[in-house]
């Protein structure tokens, strides 16, 4: 660095440094103008010299005058800056500093007595040595200020003619000299440091951004967020509300895995950019995870805020072309206000996500708000959820086992595994209630694997040709090493993978998740079956049929005993069952009550039924009773039974 740089850049800073701490510590000055009052009062008075009464007066007018000027700024440090006192301070200064030289000058000058000669030059070299480090931050003032007092002295001592007093100039005119080489190096060392420190500063305010800033998006991360979110929070204006929405991509793992993370830092700046465009002036817009984005914003009223909501996922919704490549995305959003749902940013931030819960369970493209009874359903779901845990452990689950019959022979080909649970205080809760929870919370991998295998020793009783049909979640399919566990619990069990037959509904395939195709390709090599159940309850079944190992379709129920069965739904179910027989694939209908209802089925061509009228779901030994009274029949002429098989 060099000392032009260090003598010019940052003089405004030193000076405004220097002028703060000056004039807002008046006492040192006070001390130091009340010795310059002393000094000419002694000087006037032991001398005599009216002249030198006329400068002390002057000189104490000015010194109270600058101390009264330092304790106003003292109180009012606002002023520090104001451009006045940089402009009309240096005068008084120098008026200051002249009078301290003309006083010892005109007392060497005058022959006052030795005393006051002596005091006065004392003074005067004090003076100026105090300067040059005080007002090192402005060179020219200090300067300036050592010369006003000096000069005089040193004239009036060259005046004298004799040889100690044009000693006296010399060693004066030195003593300049080296005391403005002291302020120059005072005033370089002061300027470096302002230097280093502003540059030292600035680098940390990069490091401060940089840490809360997300490096894909240029959105606030996490960190940065927090601290505007609270920023926004204090400065909120009475009668004004906070909305936060939170929300999830739909699909961006699928494209991290299928097109790499380079298009997907693309989908995430494109969010990015529409987020920013949606946003008000007010927003703040953060990246909060992998695939979540949190914005905030000030609102007038809750429509508003609906507003913004509906417009964030319109804009989202919007297909991505990266790459030349159409990218269809979306998003569901969970939004919460202050002060309606929370009082604090920590709470602001838990609505939020629990509304993103809820519009999650319903889909993409979703909004919902937080309200109370969110609140509720989290507690009874962490109270199911600590429970199930228990559950598993104690051995309180059980699995019950319904039949599905030939409706041609009226034999067991299969039972369907069904989890029971019988809660020693509550009864039986139903899976309905405890199988979202446990997807939820991850649970659904243990537990699927528990089914599998307990379900698997359970048919290693039955006769060969009985198989097992077991259902799956799509988050336990999906879970690392699902495959495995499942051959892993039929190898221990003991079951040929040609007995179990694994059902899945159509919502696994909504997402058209590679992984899937995957754990599918790899257990029907190992010879596991496959059942579409609930077939007709979702989209485009017959694509599914066409790319995915099926071997059994299940019609749903609402097709054979619903509120809307009759000429439609009988001709849904014989078209299904014509397709079924054509690719050679069992057809099950679901749900038979009634012997008609039997009747219609079988006519209609499936091929395989379940449902009350042949039995419920039972435990392990009534299942064996049903096989074990099935096999007394064998070798009689099959008629469809007038009676349910186990009731």
């Amino acid at each position: 660095m060099g000392r032009f740089t260090s003598l010019a850049y940052p003089a405004d800073e030193v000076r405004a440094r220097l002028f703060s701490t000056l004039h807002t510590q008046p006492f040192s000055l006070l001390v130091a103008s009340a010795c310059g009052m002393a000094m000419a009062w002694v000087c006037a008075m032991k001398s005599g010299i009216p002249a030198l009464g006329i400068l002390a007066v002057a000189l104490t007018a000015l010194s109270l005058v600058l101390i009264s000027l330092a304790f106003w700024l003292r109180a009012n440090p606002q002023l520090i800056t104001a451009r006045w006192l940089h402009d009309y301070y240096p005068i008084l200064a120098f008026i200051y500093a002249s009078m301290v030289g003309i006083i010892a000058a005109i007392a060497l000058q005058r022959a006052a007595p030795l005393d006051v000669q002596v005091l006065a030059v004392a003074y005067a070299v004090a003076y100026c040595g105090g300067v040059c480090f005080r007002s090192a931050g402005r060179p020219l003032l200090a300067l300036g200020q050592m010369v006003c007092a000096l000069l005089p002295i040193v004239l009036a001592s060259a005046m004298a003619d004799t040889a100690g007093f044009i000693m006296l100039a010399i060693m004066l005119f030195c003593f300049a000299v080296s005391m403005g080489f002291v302020t120059l190096s005072v005033f370089r060392q002061l300027a470096d440091q302002i230097l280093a420190l502003d540059t030292s500063m600035k680098h940390a305010a990069e490091m401060r951004e940089q840490s809360r800033t997300d490096a894909v998006t240029g959105l606030l991360n996490r960190s940065g967020f927090n601290h505007a979110l609270d920023t926004l929070i204090t400065t909120l204006p009475e009668g004004e509300k906070v909305v936060l929405i939170w929300l999830d991509l739909h699909r961006f793992k699928e494209v991290n895995e299928t097109l790499g993370h380079r298009t997907g830092d693309k989908i995430l700046a494109e969010a990015a950019r529409r987020m920013r465009v949606a946003a008000p002036d007010t927003g703040i817009v953060a990246r909060f995870g992998s695939d979540e984005f949190l914005m905030a914003a000030r609102m007038r009223s809750r429509a508003e805020c609906e507003t913004l909501a509906s417009a964030v996922v319109e804009t989202l919704m919007r297909a991505h072309r990266v790459d030349g490549k159409r990218i269809e995305s979306g998003a569901s959003v969970g939004a919460a206000l202050m002060p309606d749902d929370a009082t604090s940013a920590d709470r602001l931030m838990q609505s939020a996500d629990l509304a993103l819960f809820h519009a999650k369970t319903m889909g993409p493209h979703k909004v919902r708000f937080f309200d109370t009874a969110m609140t509720r359903a989290l507690a009874r779901k962490k109270e199911i959820e600590d429970e199930l845990r228990s559950a598993i452990q104690k051995d309180e689950l059980s699995i019950f086992f319904q039949p599905i019959v030939d409706l041609e022979t009226g034999r067991i080909r299969s039972f369907e595994a069904l989890l029971r649970w019988f809660h020693p205080e509550k009864g039986e809760l139903y899976p309905d209630e405890f199988i979202p929870v446990a997807e939820d919370t991850g649970l659904i991998v243990t537990l699927g694997n528990w089914i599998t295998a307990q379900a698997a020793r359970t048919a290693m009783a039955w006769p060969e040709e009985v198989t097992l049909a077991v259902n799956l979640s799509p988050v336990q399919i999906k879970a690392p090493g699902a495959a495995l566990g499942i051959l892993s619990a039929l190898r221990n069990a003991g079951l040929d993978p040609k007995r179990l037959e694994l059902e899945v509904t159509e919502s696994l395939f909504i997402e058209d998740d590679a992984s899937t195709a995957a754990f599918m390709a790899d257990l029907a090599r190992e010879g596991v079956k496959f059942a579409l159940d609930d077939f007709g309850t979702g989209y485009s079944s017959l694509h599914y049929i066409n790319r995915y190992p099926f071997r059994t379709i299940k019609v749903d129920r609402s097709f054979v005993s619903g509120p809307h069965t009759g000429r439609r739904s009988d001709a849904i179910i014989r078209a299904v069952a014509e397709m079924g027989n054509t690719l050679e694939m069992e057809i099950v209908a679901e749900g038979l009550e009634t012997i008609d209802q039997v009747q219609a089925v079988r006519t209609a061509g499936c091929t395989l039924g379940q449902g009350y009228y042949f039995s419920r779901a039972v435990p392990d030994y009534l299942a064996a009773m049903l096989l074990t009274q099935e096999a007394k029949r064998l070798g009689e002429h099959f008629t469809l039974p007038q009676e349910r098989l186990a009731g």
